[in-house]
């Protein structure tokens, strides 16, 4: 007779508990999957909003014209590194430095047809296209 190989089904409730430490233990490393927590991404944005506020003390701007060009930024945290960074420049007698790359010219604003004007171009119709030459 042959020597058949029998086949054991795997016994689940042994291998479920390791299954389900396995996946527990890599879901525990989830700052490696690039998900970050709430408090990380405030603390960012608040050190990144204080930076942008001694940038702009630092390049002589006004608090206001700050807040006009980062409206995505905390305007507390702004102010904050707005502050830090003018006592930090009163204390050691820094003046201001001004930026050298001129600022961009303001964009034209859109001009909106009139519904009159709209209704012409409609109804004009474009010219024929030129027969090709042979």
């Amino acid at each position: 007779m042959a020597d058949k190989a029998v086949m054991r089904p795997l016994y689940v409730p042994r291998l479920l508990p390791a299954l389900i430490l396995g996946i527990v233990s890599l879901l525990a490393g989830c700052d490696q999957l690039g998900i970050e927590a709430a408090s990380t991404v405030s603390a960012r944005k608040e050190a990144d909003s204080k930076a942008i506020g001694g940038a702009c003390r630092h390049a002589g701007r006004a608090i206001e014209d700050c807040y006009t060009l980062n409206k995505k930024a905390d305007k507390a945290a702004v102010y904050a590194g707005w502050r830090e960074m003018n006592e930090y420049m009163r204390d050691n007698k820094l003046e201001p430095v001004a930026p050298v790359i001129p600022p961009e010219p303001p964009k034209p604003p859109k001009v909106a047809l009139s519904e009159a004007d709209a209704e012409d171009d409609a109804g004009d119709p474009k010219p024929a296209a030129k027969p090709a030459k042979r």
